[in-house]
C-alpha cells in the first residue's frame, strides 16, 4: 500500500523567491519556518534556539533586529550556526529604526538572507518612503529577499484613514471589518509594488496580511490571492497559547492551504512557561502532513480508546511505537529514503482495527476487552502475523524496522 496521494488544492500559482537557498512559491513545497524569541544581542541563547528550531525542521528562522547590539549580533550568530554545520537563512525582523541599522551594520545585512518589513511603521509621514526606500535598495544591491508583512495590529494609519473617509462618502457603506481587510490588502500591495518601482525584483518579495482573527484571515488571503502572484507567507498574528493557538492556527492555516493558498507558514504559538519553542514547528509540519502537502515523519494512528478498550495497553504500544518512531528517524532520514511516508497504525479492539491496519502500510489490532489474547498484523493490507505474549512492542517493533529496510532500501538502489 502507497502512502496517499498529496490533496488535490490546484495551488495558486505564485512566483518563486530564493531566500538562502531555500524556495518559497513557484509550486514549490510549502515551506515552513519560525521565529526566536530570545534577545538577539545574547548570542549564545540565539544560537541555542536557532539550532533547536533547525534541527526541528524550521527552514527559515527570523530573529528580532531592533538596536546595535542587535545587529551587530547578527553575523556573530550566523558564524556560530556555520561552526555547527547549521546553514539555516537567517531573516532579519525590523520594525522603525531598520534602515538605520542595515546602513550602520553592513555585516547584519550580509548575513541575513531576507529581511522583513513592516509598511506601518517603517516610517511616518514624510519621512516614510526615504527610510523604506533605503531597505528596499540595500535589498536591492545585496539581493536579498524581502518579506512586506502588514499586520492589523500595526496598520498604517494614514492608509486606513483615507480608506475609511472614502468610506464614509459611499451611499452604501462596508463595514468596519471590511475596510480594515482592505487596508490590510492595499498596504501589502501598495508597499511591494513601490519595491519593484525602487529596483526590486518580484521574484524577491513575498507579502504577508497577519490578523488574529481565523475568519478574517481566510478572508484577507482569498482576496489577497486574486489581486498578484507575489508568494504569500501565511500566519495568524497571535494565534495564543496551548489547546487555543493550536486550534485557531490549524482551522486558518487548513482552509487556505487546502484552497491552494500559502507558500511559506508559521504556526506563531505563545509559548507556555518552559514550553519548547520547537512546538510551533511541529504543528506546522502536522498540519502540512495531515492535509498530504508534505511528509516530515511516519504517521502513526491510534483509535481514542472506549468501553472495549478499558485495558491501557493499547495506549502505552501506541506512545511506545510514537518514541521509537522519532528516535530512529534520524538514522532511518539519512538511510531510507522515502520512510516519512510510512503510515502505521495501532487500534485497540476488533471493531476497526484490522480495517484501519489494513489501510496502513503496517498495523497491528490489540485485542479488546474480553476478547482473544491475540493482535494480529497487517502489512501492505494483508494479515501476515498474530502476536502473542508479553512482549507484543518489541515484536511489533521488529517487524516495523524490517519492514523499513526492505521497502525503503529498494528506493536508492541499496
Amino acid at each position: 500500500m502507497t502512502a496517499s496521494d498529496p490533496i488535490q488544492t490546484n495551488r495558486h500559482q505564485t512566483i518563486a523567491v530564493n531566500v538562502g537557498g531555500v524556495m518559497v512559491g513557484g509550486g514549490h513545497p510549502i515551506v515552513v519556518q519560525s521565529m526566536t524569541n530570545t534577545d538577539t544581542a545574547n548570542v549564545d541563547a540565539t544560537v541555542a534556539q536557532v539550532a533547536a528550531l533547525a534541527n526541528a525542521g524550521s527552514q527559515l528562522v527570523r530573529m528580532t533586529v531592533d538596536r546595535d547590539d542587535a545587529a551587530k549580533a547578527v553575523p556573530i550568530i550566523r558564524e556560530k550556526l556555520l561552526a555547527m554545520n547549521i546553514d539555516v537563512p537567517l531573516v532579519g525582523d525590523f520594525h522603525y529604526v531598520g534602515h538605520k541599522l542595515l546602513t550602520d551594520h553592513p555585516a547584519c545585512a550580509d548575513a541575513l538572507a531576507k529581511f522583513r518589513i513592516n509598511p506601518g511603521n517603517v516610517g511616518f509621514k514624510g519621512k516614510k518612503d526615504a527610510q523604506f526606500s533605503t531597505m528596499i535598495e540595500l535589498a536591492a544591491k545585496l539581493g536579498k529577499a524581502v518579506r512586506i508583512g502588514v499586520n492589523w495590529g500595526s496598520l498604517d494609519q494614514e492608509l486606513a484613514q483615507s480608506l475609511m473617509d472614502e468610506n464614509g462618502k459611499r451611499s452604501r457603506p462596508l463595514s468596519p471589518e471590511a475596510i480594515t481587510r482592505e487596508a490590510l490588502v492595499r498596504s501589502a500591495l501598495d508597499s511591494a509594488n513601490r519595491a519593484v518601482e525602487l529596483g526590486l525584483a518580484k521574484d524577491r518579495i513575498i507579502i504577508s496580511c497577519k490578523v488574529s482573527e481565523v475568519p478574517e484571515l481566510i478572508l484577507v488571503y482569498q482576496d489577497l490571492i486574486t489581486r498578484s502572484d507575489f508568494a504569500l507567507h501565511l500566519g495568524l498574528t497571535e494565534a495564543g497559547m496551548g489547546d487555543k493557538g493550536i486550534v485557531a492556527s490549524t482551522a486558518a492555516l487548513s482552509v487556505l492551504l487546502a484552497q491552494g493558498i500559502g507558500d511559506t507558514i508559521r504556526v506563531s504559538l505563545t509559548p507556555e512557561p518552559g514550553g519548547a519553542r520547537t512546538r510551533e514547528v511541529h504543528v506546522a509540519q502536522g498540519i502540512l502532513q495531515s492535509l498530504h502537502l508534505r511528509s516530515f515523519k511516519p504517521q502513526v494512528t491510534a483509535c481514542p480508546g472506549c468501553g472495549r478498550t478499558t485495558s491501557s495497553l493499547f495506549q502505552e504500544l501506541a506512545q511506545d511505537i510514537e518514541g521509537y518512531v522519532l528516535d530512529r528517524m534520524p538514522d532511518w532520514r539519512d538511510e531510507y529514503p522515502g520512510v516519512e511516508d510510512m503510515k502505521l497504525a495501532v487500534m485497540g479492539c476488533i471493531v476497526n482495527g484490522p480495517g484501519e491496519s489494513k489501510y496502513s502500510d503496517i498495523g497491528i489490532s490489540l485485542p479488546g476487552t474480553g476478547e482473544t489474547p491475540s493482535a494480529p498484523v497487517f502489512i501492505d493490507g494483508e494479515k501476515v502475523a498474530t502476536l502473542k505474549g508479553a512482549d507484543l512492542a518489541g515484536q511489533f517493533k521488529a517487524m516495523v524496522e524490517n519492514y523499513v529496510v526492505k521497502r525503503y532500501a529498494s528506493k536508492d538502489g541499496a
